[in-house]
């Protein structure tokens, strides 16, 4: 991807989201091997058609772009329903989120550092 993810749409939305599932989250206890597939991977980020539908608004077809260059750079193929708005967004959650959590342990290392 060739742009700064910071700036991708619902990017705040997404790490308030991880946030507040950090707060929650024992470091300590659970270390950060799984810590993407925790906050992203073991519950939906939005559910319902309708709350998806809205949350992806005008950009649903750049979303859509996202993930299927997504899915060709890391699986080869694409793999998410497009016809599922609720697929959509947990896809897109995930994929932001993996920069967010990436992020996340680079300050955790730095401060141990």
């Amino acid at each position: 991807m060739t742009f700064d993810i910071k700036h991708s749409y619902k990017y705040d939305e997404i790490k308030s989201y991880f946030d507040d599932f950090i707060a929650d989250y024992s470091i300590d206890t659970n270390g950060t091997d799984d810590l993407h597939h925790h906050a992203f991977n073991s519950d939906y980020y939005i559910i319902g058609r309708w709350q998806a539908t809205q949350w992806l608004g005008d950009e649903v077809f750049n979303i859509i772009d996202y993930i299927k260059e997504y899915e060709q750079d890391n699986f080869g193929e694409v793999y998410t329903d497009f016809s599922e708005p609720e697929r959509v967004v947990n896809m897109y959650a995930y994929i932001i989120g993996e920069h967010i959590v990436s992020e996340y342990i680079e300050e955790l290392e730095t401060e141990v550092a």
